[in-house]
């Protein structure tokens, strides 16, 4: 699929991931307006799953580079992380 996409211009590529992310997002909702009311306990873990991956991303992507930026600056290095955390 790759190599397809490698042929197409840019605008071109972007409008096809646009419209591959559109379609998923669509199909992801349908399940939402034609399911059945969810079992409580089948909702908590959906809910613990999409809280842990929450947390998981903000790691990866906030917290584990502020660790490794701060390496140079004085203190602790957890402390900026940290300090980002609570504040945010």
């Amino acid at each position: 699929m790759v190599s397809f996409l490698e042929n197409f211009p840019p605008i071109i590529q972007a409008l096809w991931g646009t419209g591959f992310t559109y379609l998923m997002t669509a199909l992801g909702a349908l399940g939402v307006f034609l399911g059945k009311e969810l079992d409580r306990r089948v909702l908590n873990g959906m809910m613990g799953f999409a809280a842990g991956v929450m947390i998981a991303a903000s790691y990866f992507s906030l917290l584990a580079p502020s660790i490794e930026l701060s390496v140079d600056l004085p203190g602790p290095i957890w402390l900026p992380a940290v300090g980002g955390f609570l504040l945010g």
